[in-house]
């Protein structure tokens, strides 16, 4: 391993990541995403194929990291993400919203709050009040910290991936971790 070579400063935590799959599968895969960057949008579906193929020997781990510069939305968007987490919800408004990717207005989050099933009024107190902003300003710092610069970057078993991400070669480097 290079000098250069991206660790993840912030191992996988239970009580800090949103994960899917056993965290003691012998592959992890962290993505640092923006839901409103059309490149981590590309991605959604091919991640998505790769958790369906791996299944049990893959933990995924999805972190904030919106741009905030680039995307106006993307801010309010992981902030309704963070949310949805606090009622159990997070992976049903994360694949809402990457699905509504080009409809991420504060009108929209709202009906996607109410599609998947959320208390309403503490969603709309959360937002209103920026609850989970040092949550998702902490994913970034640690993020920065790790080295990323763009979305989506990927960590595979704490190691930054930086390989094409396209479902045949991202799933053959995955696989090939497996001993």
């Amino acid at each position: 391993m290079s000098e250069d070579t991206k660790k993840l400063t912030v191992p996988i935590k239970m009580d800090y990541d949103h994960i899917q799959g056993p965290v003691s599968a012998p592959i992890s895969l962290v993505e640092y995403g923006d839901f409103e960057c059309p490149y981590t949008g590309h991605a959604y579906p091919i991640v998505k194929e790769i958790k369906r193929k791996l299944g049990e020997a893959l933990c995924f781990v999805y972190r904030n990291f919106p741009l905030n510069e680039i995307h106006p939305n993307a801010q309010h968007a992981a902030e309704a993400a963070e949310a949805a987490a606090s009622q159990d919800k997070f992976w049903d408004m994360h694949d809402c919203l990457f699905e509504h990717q080009n409809a991420l207005d504060d009108t929209r989050l709202l009906e996607y709050a109410r599609t998947i099933g959320l208390d309403i009024k503490k969603f709309e107190i959360e937002i209103s009040k920026h609850v989970y902003a040092s949550t998702i300003n902490d994913s970034l710092t640690n993020g920065i910290k790790s080295g990323v610069e763009g979305t989506p970057t990927f960590f595979l078993n704490g190691i930054r991936y930086e390989g094409s991400w396209d479902l045949e070669t991202l799933l053959k480097r995955l696989k090939s971790t497996i001993r």
